[in-house]
């Protein structure tokens, strides 16, 4: 049993020392959590809370919440909007599934140590090759939005257009996109073009 239990914590210990285990362990757990004990939310433009609380290991060296910290709490929080929305559960009836194409971040203020906090996420349309989420970080003390997060979530395998399809039996147009985030779209779209120059491609009809 000593040799056992030796064994067990030293495979824990490679498994949260040589890869990212607790981001490993809590997006599955989100997925899961929201699709067995949440109730399903109808409504695809409807935005969805998802609580948090800074912890020690979120600080940085100015002690407040660390910037890449923002990007992975949005990840879950993403997930877990997607999947109570039944957009994942979507995808994966019709073969299909996406990846994050682009994200952008602004900061507003610090989120300081044991404050908490909603990610309150929001689907805000789709085009031909996407869906664009944003993602906001609310602080419950004062409901100041301390970071304001914005997402491309890049469908393959299918389109956006049928995975709305699948889910609402009906043709659903996509909402009009704000006029910021139309920008944010044009900016991807010419630095796209000019990456593909600068390395000689030439027609590239997918996103790179």
């Amino acid at each position: 049993m000593p040799v056992l239990l030796v064994a067990l914590l030293a495979l824990a210990l490679a498994f949260f020392a040589l890869l990212d285990g607790w981001y490993l362990v809590r997006v599955p757990c989100a997925v899961l959590r929201a699709r067995l004990l949440q109730p399903r939310v109808r409504d695809l433009l409807a935005e969805q809370r998802f609580p948090g609380r800074v912890l020690p290991s979120d600080l940085d060296l100015m002690l407040h919440m660390n910037n890449a910290r923002y990007l992975r709490e949005a990840d879950v929080a993403r997930a877990t909007h997607l999947t109570r929305c039944g957009v994942l559960g979507a995808l994966r009836e019709l073969g299909a599934h996406t990846v994050l194409a682009a994200s952008c971040a602004r900061y507003r203020r610090s989120l300081r140590l044991l404050e908490p906090f909603d990610v309150r996420t929001r689907l805000l349309g789709w085009d031909d090759r996407a869906f664009y989420l944003e993602a906001r970080f609310v602080s419950l003390r004062d409901d100041f939005v301390c970071a304001l997060l914005r997402f491309r979530q890049h469908v393959l395998g299918t389109s956006p257009e049928r995975v709305v399809l699948h889910l609402c039996k009906r043709r659903v147009e996509p909402p009009e996109l704000p006029e910021d985030l139309q920008h944010w779209i044009t900016y991807n779209m010419a630095s796209s073009q000019l990456l593909c120059a600068e390395s000689g491609l030439r027609n590239v009809n997918k996103d790179q």
